[in-house]
């Protein structure tokens, strides 16, 4: 039997399996790094600690200092030795995540040597492959997509089950529902740095492939994008304001009455308590309004019948 404590192993199977490593999604990647290296086992820091010492990879927490801004984690190879290194201070699935980007990467050049067609990615490619990779193999595709629903499209209470950044959350969200749902996600937070000024930090939308009609087009400037600002009397504003969460029943968005219009919900998130740190919106069709039932009926918002073509 193959011993995949070789990354090599690893990769020239996804070549054999696939064809070439770009045939494979980092969907596919993952799901072959579960059935391979995790075995059914919960993909918890422990599991991957061992992994990783199977593997021949040594782990290093450093001090948050050592790090430029905005940057997580990274590996090097010297001397046949992989090593990977995080944030010693960081939290437990931001170091999870941390562990398998830089498997994901130090994988890339690897794939370029077992298969002689391959083009490597780029460095910007690589680093959105490894995003995916990680997060693929933390919340996986069927399992995930399932809860999402079952919870009502709740950001926050999907993060609180999987333990994982509010951040993470909407973005698998964004690629589970991808094609099959209407929908759009943002995330709001105070930076302190420009003052008392609430801004979007993070945005996601998908949209139904099945049916076009059930879509929203046309509506340039509505949905929020990352640096947006808190608009006065919206539904984020009256969630800061007052900590409770708020449900929008009905939002009109153009005069026609052909259009069914939108609904949206805002949930404020106290990390540390007491203090406010982040709000989740999330915004459906109102016809697709019933899918957010379990998270409203968890949350019991408060509840404003109607907008005029804003959120």
């Amino acid at each position: 039997m193959r011993s995949f404590s070789d990354l090599r192993n690893f990769c020239e199977y996804i070549v054999k399996r696939y064809g070439s490593p770009d045939r494979a999604s980092e969907e596919d990647k993952a799901d072959e790094f579960r059935r391979i290296y995790l075995r059914n086992m919960p993909s918890n820091l422990k599991v991957l600690r061992a992994i990783a010492t199977a593997c021949g990879i040594h782990l290093n927490g450093l001090e948050e200092k050592v790090f430029p801004e905005n940057v997580r984690g990274y590996h090097d190879v010297f001397e046949g030795k992989r090593s990977i290194y995080y944030r010693k201070n960081d939290t437990v699935s931001g170091i999870e995540n941390t562990i398998l980007h830089e498997f994901r990467e130090m994988i890339e050049p690897v794939f370029a040597q077992t298969c002689r067609d391959y083009e490597q990615l780029r460095t910007i490619a690589v680093h959105r492959a490894a995003n995916s990779f990680a997060t693929s193999v933390l919340l996986p595709r069927d399992a995930f997509k399932a809860a999402v629903y079952k919870m009502g499209l709740d950001i926050v209470g999907l993060a609180n089950l999987y333990r994982k950044s509010c951040t993470q959350i909407l973005l698998r969200m964004e690629e589970v529902l991808q094609s099959e749902l209407f929908f759009y996600g943002a995330l709001y937070e105070n930076s302190f740095r420009d003052g008392d000024e609430w801004k979007v930090t993070c945005w996601a939308s998908g949209q139904n492939e099945e049916c076009p009609e059930a879509n929203v087009s046309g509506l340039y400037g509505f949905f929020p994008r990352k640096g947006h600002p808190v608009v006065p009397e919206s539904l984020v504003d009256m969630t800061i304001k007052t900590g409770k969460p708020h449900i929008v029943q009905h939002i009109t968005i153009v005069d026609e009455v052909e259009y069914d219009g939108l609904t949206a919900i805002a949930q404020p998130l106290f990390l540390p308590e007491p203090s406010l740190s982040k709000v989740a919106l999330v915004v459906l069709l109102q016809s697709e309004s019933e899918k957010l039932l379990p998270q409203v009926k968890r949350l019991r918002p408060t509840i404003v019948e109607s907008f005029y073509k804003h959120l």
